[in-house]
């Protein structure tokens, strides 16, 4: 048996919980959506990317991860050079539906460093940690 406690009570919410079997992801201002990668075998997160409607509909339609580049402004396809590529597995949404979520199979790196996850740095205050932001 579990404890359901921790659970928000449904009847008690004010917005009404979206239930639908609708797919209707939505898009930013630039019509790009961010996409979190997970390893399908561990659930490791591998990458974060984005996605346009076309980069949407072509993961969907060949079961591989496309993406939209916003510094090249063009398609990619994950391995289409490096052969470190992304078979889908499972393509999920969140509660909004304003991000997707990509369980893959992932053959070799996912990251451009070859690193199998982009998410290889540890932030630690302590042994010379200095916290800097981009455009300071």
């Amino acid at each position: 048996m579990t404890d359901e406690s921790h659970f928000a009570d449904r009847d008690a919410l004010d917005e009404k919980i979206d239930e639908s079997r609708v797919f209707a992801p939505k898009f930013d201002d630039t019509g790009l959506i961010p996409v979190v990668v997970s390893d399908a075998d561990n659930g490791q997160l591998l990458m974060v990317a984005y996605m346009n409607r076309e980069a949407l509909k072509k993961t969907i339609d060949t079961g591989e991860g496309w993406y939209w580049s916003r510094s090249r402004q063009e398609f990619w396809r994950k391995g289409a050079t490096s052969g470190h590529t992304q078979k889908v597995v499972e393509i999920r949404t969140d509660c909004d539906q304003d991000v997707i979520q990509l369980i893959v199979e992932q053959t070799g790196a996912a990251c451009h460093t070859n690193r199998r996850s982009c998410f290889y740095r540890i932030v630690k205050k302590g042994d010379g940690f200095r916290l800097e932001f981009a455009g300071d």
